[in-house]
């Protein structure tokens, strides 16, 4: 017994251990910025649909999403290769000046499980007046219940 109080009794005897304070830490308000445009932005939500051509008709500030289609990259000849799953995104550009879109994709199931996320753009410069364009996106790691998605939200954000 004493074996087991001689031990408590020397933890008792202790100095508390001392906590280091922690260094101040000034907070300066940061300079005026000059003044940023508001960025172009849309956010919203479609039915899904696997391996099919599915028409949009979303504009923002001159940029039309056309179309977007999802399926699972494939190389004709080795039938059975897959090269990830993704999404392509028709684009015209019918404003009077270049636009650069960044896009966001995020597939969910009947039940609002996620299900995959996509984000992609141009690589450089933009998308012109008058042209059209497609962009891939690709899905990585969680792709296995992209096919039984039930709707997605698409973001597209222009930063011109």
């Amino acid at each position: 017994m004493i074996n087991l109080l001689l031990p408590a009794l020397f933890m008792l005897a202790q100095e508390p251990a001392v906590k280091p304070e922690a260094p101040a830490v000034q907070v300066t308000a940061p300079a005026p910025a000059k003044e940023l445009k508001p960025l172009s932005f849309l956010c919203e939500r479609f039915p899904f649909h696997w391996n099919q051509l599915q028409p949009l008709n979303v504009v923002v500030d001159g940029l039309k999403v056309k179309s977007i289609y999802f399926n699972k990259r494939t190389v004709t000849l080795f039938k059975s290769a897959e090269f990830g799953t993704r999404a392509v995104i028709e684009v015209e550009n019918t404003a009077n000046a270049t636009r650069v879109p960044g896009f966001a994709l995020a597939l969910f199931d009947a039940e609002n499980r996620l299900l995959g996320v996509a984000s992609g753009g141009p690589k450089l410069g933009g998308v012109r007046t008058g042209d059209t364009e497609t962009f891939d996106l690709s899905f990585h790691q969680v792709v296995e219940r992209i096919p039984r998605a039930d709707h997605f939200y698409l973001t597209v954000e222009l930063t011109n």
